[in-house]
C-alpha cells in the first residue's frame, strides 16, 4: 500500500434523507408555533422585517422563505485569532477543536480532591494550565469566582483569562449587566477586537423556544461590534423537550435557525456559531446527564450545520463521575472519538465534572 495515502475514519449519523425531514420539520415549527421574544428591542427588528407574523406582542412566526434567506446570508465560516492577532481556527473548515472551561460554580483540587468553592486563583491557574497545553485550542469562561464581588466578577474573569493566555476566548457572562462592560474591557486590553477577534461571545436561548432578553440584547451587542459570536442551546429530553431523539433535535435545530434569522435581520453576513447541548433528564433523580443519546445528537447537529453551510459548536462530554473517574473518563473518550470522526466543529467545554458544576484540572490533563 502507498504510504502516502491518508486514511480518515469517519462516522454519518443522518442520510440526506433525515436532513431534509429535519430541515422541514424545524421550518414547520417556527411557521406554526414560533418563538417567544422576551427583548423590546428584538421585538421591534422583527416588526420592521418581512416574513415575520406576530401571534400577539411577544410570539412571532417565520414563513419558510425568511429562514432560507437567512441560512443563505451567514457566513460559512469564521476566523478565529489569538491574542497576538495571528490565525488559530478557521472554524468550519478545520478538524474538530477542543478548550476548556464552562462557569463551574467549584473547583476540583488535583492533589487533595477536595471540592472548593471557585475562586480568583483557581482561575488563573486552570487559564495557565489549558495556555500549556497543546491539544486544546480555546479557553473557554472556565468559573464564576466566588471570591469577588458580584457585581465585577465577570470583568474579574476576563482580565485573569486575559492575563494568563493568548490563546483564544469564548466569553461566557453570568451576569448580563457586565456583558457590555466585558466587551469594553476587552477592547481596552487589546487591539483589533473587531477584525482580528480572539474573544467569541457565548450565548443561550432559553429552550423550549424562548429568545430571551438577555441573550437578544446581548446578540445585539455583539454584531454591533462586528464580533462572531456563539449561539448554543441547552436541551433536556423528557423536560425541556421532546423524549425522542428525532423531537429533541428537530426542536433545537429550529430554535438555532430562530436565532439565526434574528442575526440576520439585525445585520445581513453577522458571522454567527450554532450548535446545541443536548442532555437526558432522569426524572427519578431529577438529574440531567449527556448520555450515548447526546452523542449521536451532537453529531447529527454537526451534520445539520455542514447541510447549512454554519460553523458548529457542540458537546464536549462532561459527565456525572468524580473527577476523572472511569464514568468521566468513558464520557469523554466516547465525545471526542465520535466529534473528531464526525463534523463537529468546535467542543469547547473540556473539564468539568459532576454534572458540569465543578472544573477538574486532572480531567483536562
Amino acid at each position: 500500500m502507498d504510504s502516502s495515502i491518508h486514511i480518515q475514519p469517519s462516522i454519518q449519523v443522518l442520510t440526506h434523507g433525515a436532513i431534509a425531514q429535519i430541515h422541514g420539520a424545524s421550518l414547520k415549527i417556527l411557521a406554526e408555533v414560533g418563538i417567544r421574544v422576551d427583548s423590546a428591542q428584538a421585538v421591534r427588528i422583527f416588526k420592521a422585517a418581512t416574513g415575520v407574523t406576530f401571534c400577539d406582542e411577544q410570539h412571532v412566526s417565520f414563513e419558510p422563505e425568511l429562514v432560507e434567506w437567512a441560512i443563505q446570508q451567514v457566513p460559512a465560516t469564521v476566523d478565529i485569532y489569538n491574542r497576538k492577532g495571528d490565525p488559530v481556527i478557521h472554524l468550519g473548515e478545520d478538524s474538530t477543536r477542543f478548550g476548556i472551561g464552562l462557569t463551574n460554580l467549584f473547583y476540583q483540587d488535583p492533589a487533595t480532591d477536595d471540592i472548593l468553592p471557585f475562586n480568583r486563583t483557581h482561575m488563573r491557574h486552570s487559564v495557565d494550565l489549558g495556555n500549556h497545553l497543546p491539544s486544546y485550542d480555546v479557553i473557554s469562561t472556565i468559573g464564576i469566582l466566588r471570591d469577588v464581588e458580584t457585581g465585577k466578577a465577570d470583568l474579574v474573569a476576563i482580565l485573569e483569562m486575559v492575563a494568563n493566555t493568548i490563546k483564544p476566548l469564548i466569553i461566557l457572562i453570568s451576569d448580563e449587566k457586565q456583558f457590555l462592560p466585558g466587551l469594553e474591557l476587552l477592547e481596552k486590553l487589546t487591539r483589533d477586537l473587531a477584525a482580528k477577534p480572539f474573544a467569541i461571545p457565548y450565548f443561550n436561548p432559553v429552550t423550549p423556544l424562548i429568545l430571551n432578553q438577555a441573550t437578544a440584547e446581548n446578540m445585539l451587542t455583539s454584531i454591533e461590534k462586528g464580533l462572531p459570536f456563539i449561539f448554543s442551546n441547552y436541551g433536556m429530553a423528557g423536560v425541556s423537550t421532546p423524549i425522542t431523539a428525532a423531537g429533541t433535535l428537530v426542536l433545537l435545530n429550529a430554535e438555532l435557525l430562530a436565532g439565526l434569522v434574528f442575526s440576520q435581520l439585525v445585520k445581513p453576513g453577522s458571522p454567527i456559531i450554532l450548535g446545541s447541548l443536548p442532555a437526558f433528564f432522569d426524572m427519578k433523580t431529577m438529574v440531567d446527564f449527556f448520555d450515548p443519546q447526546t452523542m449521536l445528537l451532537n453529531l447529527a447537529c454537526a451534520e445539520m450545520m455542514t447541510h447549512y453551510q454554519i460553523p458548529h459548536a457542540g458537546t464536549s462530554g462532561s459527565a456525572n463521575g468524580w473527577g476523572a473517574d472511569l464514568i468521566a473518563s468513558e464520557a469523554l473518550c466516547i465525545n471526542q472519538l465520535t466529534s473528531c470522526m464526525g463534523k463537529v466543529g468546535l467542543a469547547p467545554f473540556v473539564g468539568g465534572t459532576l454534572g458540569s458544576k465543578v472544573f477538574s484540572p486532572e480531567v483536562v490533563v
